[in-house]
């Protein structure tokens, strides 16, 4: 996949960039693997704002994705590779030799037609197949990992992000996650062999607000703009500093670098801390 450039025939266009779609094969989805996806507008079960600057953004239909990759021993084709809507990365339909069709996320290097294996067992190390962590050869990049036996994928999901295999020892396996962590899962977790497709997504330039809007991102006002009533960086007169020891959000926590992880029971798990300050 490419970066295409637009002309500037307005302030919007000249520095928005796209992408060209041309590893899409099909531009309608399978219907039997949609389902419904409500709006929620960041609102919860009582109909209160809980996540802000949410809203809007054109219509959607769910993809259900084959997370646990949990169909053992039936080989599958690519059929076609597609865009969800719900995700950064690409999407590859499986057509099962019983006939069963699946989406997955789509590794880089994938190709329709290509024929993918998903086993408890030592398998063939090639992109798309999945296995036990315990199963995979050091230093093997790994995508859609699991967090717990049987749950499904829940790390190293988005588009152009791989996992590396760095040590095995006793029961648990060490990788090597995008943020630069280290971390031991358990070796039965499943995973999928690659790296994830669609690399370029992180150069996308949206150019203008509108693009935001269309995802269903409302505006996020500053808190500098605000008076002091709506915000502890808010009031002054003209341009002035925040007044205070450090950033606070809009409910007085401290923020902007604030580390606020506090899991101690999965913190045995983490050997090196991803690298960012943010947490």
């Amino acid at each position: 996949m490419a970066i295409k450039k637009y002309k500037p025939t307005s302030p919007g266009r000249r520095w928005m960039t796209g992408q060209t779609f041309e590893e899409i094969t099909r531009t309608e989805p399978e219907k039997s693997l949609l389902r419904p996806l409500h709006k929620k507008a960041g609102r919860n079960a009582y109909g209160r704002i809980t996540v802000r600057h949410r809203g809007g953004g054109h219509a959607r239909k769910y993809r259900v994705i084959d997370f646990r990759r949990n169909k053992f021993g039936v080989p599958a084709r690519v059929d076609s590779i597609e865009y969800d809507p719900n995700r950064s990365a690409r999407i590859a339909l499986l057509v099962y030799a019983d006939g069963e069709k699946r989406y997955i996320l789509a590794p880089l290097g994938l190709r329709v037609g290509d024929n993918v294996l998903s086993t408890q067992d030592s398998g063939e190390i090639r992109v798309g197949n999945a296995m036990p962590l315990e199963r995979v050869p050091l230093g093997t990049l790994v995508h859609n990992v699991e967090l717990y036996p049987g749950r499904g994928g829940q790390m190293v999901r988005a588009a152009g992000v791989a996992a590396q295999v760095l040590a095995k020892e006793g029961g648990y396996i060490t990788l090597r996650l995008p943020s630069g962590e280290m971390r031991m899962v358990r070796k039965e977790c499943m995973a999928t062999i690659g790296q994830v497709g669609n690399v370029e997504h992180v150069n996308v330039k949206l150019g203008k607000a509108g693009r935001k809007r269309w995802l269903g991102w409302r505006p996020a006002v500053r808190g500098s703009a605000m008076t002091p009533r709506d915000h502890p960086h808010g009031g002054g007169e003209g341009r002035t500093p925040i007044g205070l020891p450090g950033p606070k959000s809009p409910w007085g926590w401290p923020t902007l670098g604030k580390k606020t992880r506090r899991n101690k029971a999965t913190d045995k798990y983490i050997i090196r801390r991803r690298r960012s300050g943010r947490r």
